[in-house]
């Protein structure tokens, strides 16, 4: 089928809007139409990652509706509406076995190849190979994914904020929620304060953590912390944010630090900050070529644990599902998270909207293909 996409066709450069050929899905893969795909940031790291093939087509939050499936397909059917999980799991290796499915290794040669899980890809044009991206490849029409990508969601949910489940939601939920482990009553830290950050606060505020301090260096991204739950706020570039949660946390420091701003000196003022026996997680992506400095004297003493979280730690065909059940409850906020419903053709814009220093970026923006 014919299918209209945004194509990246050269490295750095805005994507393509054109149409591509899409193959019918094989045996444990579901056809699904698009309802809605949200713009994250990784989005833009990927339009200029020299090492994914090209061209390919970017996309790895959405949601839709299954039109057609698979033989072997028993987990969803035409008309089931779904949100898109990019990190599909097998259930089986060593990692499945010991319930860590977010850091199942089957999704991550085919991402890296930009292919889908049997190593080939359904995207062409004229002839010519097109990859996938995140094994989803959302901006577009329709997408061909794997079974275990496919997440029921209830009716009533509506596309948009369904598509903002399979990432940076359930990322920074679960960064609170699972790899943390935040307890009721509990004082949590999180630094870096966009779409991750608001969801860790979140999960901190769903779990009844009474003291959750938002920390970043924009004053109206701190301000927006508190409607997703922050009870206190420190501008790090203002007062030494260490000092600061300790003066709020009885001289000892939070129980529980999430850092999601990537960046190694945010992460060890996270780590200074967290109280002996506590729990610092970062989530961000480091540049490679940096260090995580943790001072070494009496570190046994400290008895802290500094762990790393992928995709928050969530079983995605779980999780995503609760999500969006708190969603409807009334207890995630999700619209609010929506900056903009855009068209596909306007997606370039919001691309560079991420290049925009004044720019408010704690939400998405979301293609809408309905």
């Amino acid at each position: 089928m014919k299918v209209k996409a945004a194509i990246r066709t050269e490295l750095g450069k805005p994507l393509v809007i054109d149409y591509v050929d899409l193959a019918p899905p094989k045996a444990n893969e579901v056809l699904v139409k698009i309802g809605a795909s949200g713009v994250c940031h990784s989005d833009l790291n990927s339009l200029n990652d020299p090492t994914l093939r090209l061209p390919n087509i970017l996309g790895h939050e959405g949601s839709g509706i299954v039109v057609e499936i698979g033989a072997n397909v028993k987990s969803v059917k035409v008309g089931d509406k779904v949100a898109l999980s990019w990190i599909p799991y097998c259930g089986v290796c060593l990692f499945c076995k010991n319930g860590q499915v977010h850091l199942c290794e089957t999704a991550f040669g085919p991402i890296f190849d930009g292919t889908l899980l049997d190593g080939t890809s359904r995207l062409s044009k004229d002839g010519e190979t097109v990859y996938h991206d995140s094994v989803l490849s959302t901006f577009a029409e329709y997408a061909v994914v794997s079974e275990m990508s496919c997440v029921k969601i209830p009716d009533q949910m509506p596309f948009a904020q369904a598509a903002l489940l399979g990432c940076g939601v359930a990322t920074g939920y679960g960064a609170a929620v699972y790899a943390a482990g935040v307890t009721a009553g509990s004082s949590v830290a999180v630094f870096g304060i966009g779409g991750v950050g608001v969801n860790a606060i979140q999960g901190a505020r769903i779990v009844g953590a009474s003291k959750i301090i938002a920390c970043d260096l924009k004053d109206q991204n701190l301000e927006i912390a508190r409607k997703y739950g922050a009870t206190h706020t420190i501008n790090v570039g203002k007062e030494d944010v260490v000092e600061a949660l300790k003066e709020l946390t009885g001289g000892y420091g939070v129980d529980f630090a999430i850092d999601a701003t990537g960046n190694t000196n945010a992460t060890v003022s996270a780590w200074l900050g967290t109280r002996r026996g506590g729990t610092t997680v970062a989530v961000g992506w480091f540049n490679p070529n940096k260090e995580v400095n943790i001072p070494a004297k009496a570190f046994h003493r400290q008895a802290k644990t500094l762990k790393g979280s992928l995709y928050g730690n969530i079983n995605p065909l779980r999780d995503i599902a609760i999500l969006a059940q708190l969603y409807l409850d009334g207890k995630l906020l999700l619209d609010e998270l929506i900056l903009e419903k855009i068209s596909l053709d306007e997606i370039n814009n919001a691309l560079d909207s991420f290049h925009d220093c004044n720019c408010v970026n704690v939400g998405r923006s979301v293609v809408m293909f309905e």
